[in-house]
Formats: C-alpha cells, sequence, structure tokens
C-alpha cells in the first residue's frame, strides 16, 4: 500500500526525527491518557509536559503542566517552546491548534488524522477510503430525511452527531417510527451535523491497538474483545473469545487503517463481529485507548510505551501477551469497595491464582459513572479473571 497518505496527514520523510531519552514530550491533554503516556515515558528517561485547563490535572500531578484552555494558541506556543515533540492524549483538542503546532513546531502525528477523526462522516470516508468496511451509514441533514434514511435501514438504527459525544453522548437508538421527530430534535441542537447508522446485530465488541513509526512500521497488539455497560466500557477480555481467523483479519484491518491514514503513534480500532465472522469498523480514536490498557502488565510493551516510541521515531516494541488478562474500568461508585478490598488480604485473588493491579488516576472527584481508574486481572485464565471480578462484589455497587 502507498505510504502517500502517511506523508501528507503526518511529518514528510524529510522531516521526521528521532528523540532520545532526555527530550520533552508535550502533551496536548492532561487526562488520565497522558498521566500513563508519561508514566511510561518517564521510566524510559523522556521529560514530559501537559496542556490542560483544570489545575493539577491527572498528567499534571506526574509531570509539568500549563493550566490554559485548550484552544488558547499563546499557551499552545508556550507548550511548543518548552517540548522537543507534541502529541495528544485525546482527539478533541482543537485541531486548528494543532496545525498551528506543526507549521511551528514538531507534531509528527499531524493534524489531518485529527481532523478527521473529530468528525464521524470524514472518519467513515476515510476507513472506506482504506478498503476497509463500516456499518451502513447516512448524512443526515433534516427530519425528511431522517425519516427517509429509517425507511431503508429500518429499526433499530443510530442516530449520532457528526462531532463530539463519548460514552453513549450524542447519539440515540431509534427503536421505532415514533421517535424520529424526537432524535432529531433533540440532536440537532448540537448545531452539528448528523449521521444515521445502519443497527449492525453484531455477536461481539473487539477492538485493536495498532502503532505506526513515521518510517512506516506497523504493530498490531491481540485483538481485545469488549463488553459495555450503560454505553461505558466494561471489560476488556484479552485473548478475546474468538476464532484465530476473525483475530488476525481483525489485526490486519487495523494495521491497513493505520498504513491507510498515515498514522502516527496509536490507533485505536473499534469493531463489531457478526455471528457468521464478518467485521465492520465502528469507530477509531488516534490515541492510547481504554481498551488497550491491558497492556500495561499484560503485553511484553504497553500501548503508552508504545506511543512514545512511535512518536519520537524509535523502533517500535514487541506486542506479544505474556499473560491472559481482564481489564475492568472503576467508575466513580466502585472507588471506595475498591480502596476498601486493598487494605485486606485478598483471599479470592488467591486462591484462584489471579493478580489484580490497581491503577487509580489522581481525579479528585468520584462522580458516578466517571472514569476513576482499572484494574489488570492477569491471571491463568480468562475464566479465572472473570471470576475474581464476579466474586469481589465491587462491580455490582
Amino acid at each position: 500500500m502507498s505510504s502517500e497518505a502517511g506523508n501528507k496527514s503526518s511529518a514528510s520523510a524529510e522531516n521526521v526525527k528521532t528523540l532520545l531519552p532526555g527530550s520533552t514530550i508535550g502533551i496536548l491533554g492532561g487526562g488520565q491518557l497522558g498521566r500513563m503516556m508519561a508514566n511510561a515515558g518517564s521510566a524510559m528517561g523522556y521529560r514530559f509536559i501537559a496542556l490542560d485547563p483544570t489545575p493539577d490535572a491527572p498528567c499534571g500531578q506526574v509531570s509539568e503542566q500549563i493550566v490554559a484552555a485548550y484552544d488558547d494558541r499563546a499557551a499552545a506556543r508556550e507548550l511548543a517552546k518548552r517540548s522537543d515533540v507534541i502529541t495528544y492524549e485525546f482527539e478533541n483538542v482543537d485541531a486548528d491548534v494543532a496545525a498551528m503546532l506543526m507549521a511551528e513546531s514538531y507534531v509528527p502525528q499531524g493534524s489531518k488524522l485529527l481532523y478527521t477523526t473529530q468528525h464521524r462522516l470524514r472518519e467513515k470516508q476515510a476507513i472506506e477510503a482504506a478498503g476497509v468496511r463500516v456499518a451502513p451509514y447516512s448524512e443526515i441533514r433534516s427530519v425528511d430525511e431522517l425519516h427517509e434514511a429509517v425507511g431503508r435501514f429500518g429499526t433499530p438504527c443510530v442516530l449520532k452527531t457528526a462531532m463530539g459525544g463519548y460514552d453513549g453522548k450524542g447519539q440515540w437508538v431509534i427503536r421505532n417510527e415514533d421517535e424520529i421527530a424526537e432524535a432529531y430534535e433533540t440532536l440537532s441542537r448540537a448545531g452539528v451535523q448528523l449521521v444515521l447508522e445502519q443497527f449492525i446485530r453484531f455477536d461481539k465488541e473487539l477492538s485493536v491497538i495498532a502503532a505506526r513509526s513515521p518510517q512506516g512500521e506497523i504493530k498490531a497488539f491481540p485483538v481485545a474483545e469488549n463488553i459495555h455497560v450503560d454505553n461505558i466500557l466494561h471489560l476488556s477480555i484479552v485473548p478475546a473469545r474468538i476464532n484465530e481467523d476473525v483475530q488476525r483479519e481483525a489485526e490486519r484491518l487495523a494495521m491497513r487503517i493505520a498504513e491507510g491514514l498515515g498514522v502516527v503513534g496509536l490507533i485505536a480500532v473499534e469493531l463489531f463481529v457478526t455471528a457468521d465472522g464478518e467485521l465492520f469498523v465502528n469507530e477509531l480514536a488516534p490515541r492510547p485507548h481504554n481498551s488497550g490498557h491491558y497492556t500495561m502488565e499484560a503485553c511484553r510493551t504497553s500501548q503508552f510505551e508504545q506511543h512514545v516510541r512511535a512518536v519520537c521515531n524509535l523502533p517500535l516494541g514487541d506486542t506479544a501477551l505474556m499473560s491472559p488478562v481482564v481489564m475492568v474500568n472503576v467508575l466513580g461508585q466502585h472507588v471506595e469497595p475498591l480502596l476498601a478490598l486493598m487494605a485486606q488480604h485478598d483471599d479470592s485473588a488467591e486462591r484462584l491464582n489471579v493478580a489484580p493491579k490497581v491503577h487509580l488516576y489522581g481525579k479528585k472527584e468520584a462522580v458516578f459513572k466517571r472514569k476513576m481508574g482499572h484494574v489488570n486481572v492477569l491471571a491463568p485464565s480468562t475464566e479465572a479473571a472473570l471470576e475474581w471480578i464476579q466474586e469481589t462484589n465491587i462491580w455490582k455497587v
């Protein structure tokens, strides 16, 4: 596959830099992904500085921080001045600021991929251009167009805002025609384009984290099987409970997207697999991803170290899985029971021969349904890890 797309959307070959430990990595965004990136990169000898509007943000607790809005150009220039390379930890960073930084600093990921993945219609078109299937979709510009598209796709189908929205926000599952007017009126208030997606009757939700360096080296992590509760990721199960052919194809599609979109750093590819093994890409995220947190202890290289390696143009690390693992998210309502469990001897872990590895993000308020951390449960089998999660009662709160 041609690398032309990569040269257009990220650092061109003649501008590629190799940044060795001792360099400073600037991060647009100071949340938990930046925090874990800084922890991984600091162990390698890199320094970090984050730009985030929240004082004492999770990343700011383990690195330097500039407290300013994401669209504050003066603050962004200060970040550039103090950094040797700039990356981002979530895709809702202002794309215009990223484009400005490209002209004034070194941003190997570029702004084109950010611009593409911030908008669902552009993202779907880019995935299709890479030769990968997405669920049938239609741009919606009026309630009449929505009626027509629902008639074509049938119900249920999913209306989404083209920009913004996460963890189930910015979308409406239309289950019958009586909901069409209300769904359109509610989501159109966001003032952005809308897209209707045909509902895929999937057997499982999967994701693959792929990494690509500026030189074109690509590696994929093992496929994760993801389970959501109330539209928020609850579990990532690795190895995924799928056959080898589906696993190989999911990894191949992720690497094809990474190449086709000219990714530098990480790309998270979320997929649906149907009962007969068909794969459809659902969404992309050009950054470390919640469903890749399992790599922190279970793989030879974590997704965070891999991202640092990619943006600094080091050889990519080995992505091999060392242990079966289940990642379980810790939401606000889970923090207190988890802390209570940590303070006592864990008989269940000992009996099941599992090793729960706790990661808390340093957020001040444990708000209901807010992501506060995660636990990677290393185990002799994913069944043993799932049994430990069930027995703790933490996630029944």
